[in-house]
């Protein structure tokens, strides 16, 4: 006779596993300036879906890509400079 398993028996075998590790949450934390720029930049381009853009929305997702690049560039400077042994450029 074979035992039958149930799927909460499956899926909670790996309850300590399903929520993210402290580390993952700072990894997070730490790129969501990037996340948050880029969900600016999309809903800029969601708005001129069905339309043509205008002056008005051309200047938003100009200054949201910069945004976006921006976080970016200081995701990016922040992780260099926290590798860089003894701050030396």
């Amino acid at each position: 006779m074979s035992d039958i398993v149930t799927y909460q028996d499956a899926a909670t075998a790996f309850a300590d596993f399903i929520e993210p590790t402290a580390a993952e949450l700072d990894a997070i934390e730490q790129e969501m300036p990037v996340i948050l720029a880029d969900v600016d930049l999309l809903d800029a381009h969601i708005v001129t879906l069905d339309r043509t853009p205008t002056e008005l929305d051309e200047r938003r997702i100009r200054r949201a890509r910069r945004r976006a690049l921006a976080a970016r560039v200081a995701l990016v400077n922040r992780a260099a400079g926290t590798s860089l042994p003894g701050g030396a450029a």
